[in-house]
Order: C-alpha cells, then sequence, then structure tokens
C-alpha cells in the first residue's frame, strides 16, 4: 500500500494506527490526518525517537497493512 493510498483511506486505517501508538492522542490523529511527515514528527514527540527510527516504524507499518 502506498502513501496515496493510506491517505485516501486514513478513516479507516486510523483505528490500526491508534492501536499501534497508542500514546498519540485522537485530536492529534485528527491533525495528522494521513500526513506522513505529521506522524513521523509526533512519533519523534511522543515516543522520544530520532527522525530515522520514527520514519521506520512508519514504513513498517505501512509493509504491514
Amino acid at each position: 500500500m502506498n502513501w496515496d493510498q493510506i491517505k485516501g483511506n486514513w478513516k479507516q486505517l486510523k483505528g490500526k494506527a491508534t492501536a499501534k501508538w497508542g500514546h498519540i492522542t485522537d485530536q492529534e490523529w485528527e491533525v495528522i490526518d494521513g500526513n506522513r511527515e505529521i506522524l513521523v514528527g509526533k512519533l519523534q514527540e511522543r515516543y522520544g525517537k530520532n527522525k530515522e527510527e520514527a520514519e521506520r516504524e512508519v514504513e513498517d507499518f505501512i509493509r504491514g497493512l
């Protein structure tokens, strides 16, 4: 699944993302709204990850869909 498909199906996929990254609030998910860069930034902020780790987690998440 590519990121354009994820953005198009964000409302459905948000539940899976919330299950994986539970420290991100519902309001933050609304702001993220399928935007990869914002998601990576939130992972860095909420989980103390560096950019490379956050990018890798997002890639792993996409592959798992």
